[in-house]
C-alpha cells in the first residue's frame, strides 16, 4: 500500500543566482515531479521563501529534504503537510465574454468573491484567490464561456498561530545546519599555503 500524498514543503533560501536550479536538481535526482513552486522575498532581507507541493511518500520526501540541506544556500526547510496552515493560490483567468454572457460571468465572479481586473471588447480577465478547490471550481464554472488563458501561482502556505515554521538562524552562528554540503568545512585548495 502506498502512502503517497501531496506534501507542502516550505524553504528559506539565500537570494543567489542558480539556487532554484540546484534545488530543482535535487528533486529531479529523486524522480519527483514538483506539482507547484512559488518563490518570493521573505521578511528577512537577502532570503527568499519557496513553497513546493510535491507528490510522494513521507520517507522519500524526508530523504530529499535531507539532500536539500546539502545545498549551501538553503537556510531552513520544513514539511508543513501535517501542520494547520493557511494555504492560498492566485489565478488569473481570461474568459471570452459577449454582451449576452457578461452578466452571467459577473454573477459567477461575485459568488466566488473574485474580481474582474481587465475588460476587453470580447473578454474579461478575472483574478481569483483561495484554496486549490475554490480555484478549480471557478475555472470549471467559467470554462463554458471559453477559457482564453489561465495562469495559476501554485500553493503558498503559512502555519497558523504565533509560531514561525521557517525561521532564519541567528546571525551569531549559534545554530548549525543539520547537514553539510560536500567539502563544506574542509580547507580549500591553496588555503594551507
Amino acid at each position: 500500500m502506498s502512502n503517497r500524498r501531496l506534501h507542502t514543503i516550505v524553504a528559506l533560501v539565500q537570494d543567489r543566482p542558480g539556487v532554484l536550479n540546484k534545488i530543482a536538481s535535487k528533486w529531479r535526482q529523486r524522480a519527483f515531479n514538483i506539482e507547484s513552486l512559488t518563490v518570493g522575498h521573505s521578511e528577512i532581507p537577502g532570503l527568499s521563501r519557496m513553497t513546493f507541493t510535491v507528490d510522494g511518500a513521507s520517507n522519500d520526501i524526508e530523504q530529499v529534504t535531507k539532500q536539500l540541506y546539502k545545498v549551501i544556500e538553503v537556510v531552513k526547510i520544513t514539511d508543513v503537510t501535517s501542520e494547520q496552515v493557511v494555504a492560498r493560490e492566485l489565478a488569473l483567468v481570461k474568459v471570452g465574454a459577449t454582451k449576452e454572457t457578461r452578466g452571467s460571468i459577473i454573477e459567477i465572479v461575485d459568488v466566488f468573491r473574485a474580481k474582474i481586473v481587465d475588460v476587453g471588447s470580447d473578454s474579461l480577465v478575472i483574478e481569483a484567490t483561495g484554496t486549490e478547490d475554490k480555484i478549480d471550481a471557478i475555472v470549471a464554472m467559467l470554462s463554458p464561456f471559453g477559457l482564453k488563458e489561465l495562469v495559476r501561482t501554485g500553493r503558498v502556505a503559512m502555519v497558523r498561530g504565533g509560531t514561525t515554521t521557517v525561521k532564519a538562524p541567528p546571525t551569531d552562528g549559534a545554530e548549525q545546519r543539520p547537514h553539510r554540503s560536500a567539502g563544506e568545512g574542509k580547507p580549500k585548495v591553496g588555503s594551507l599555503i
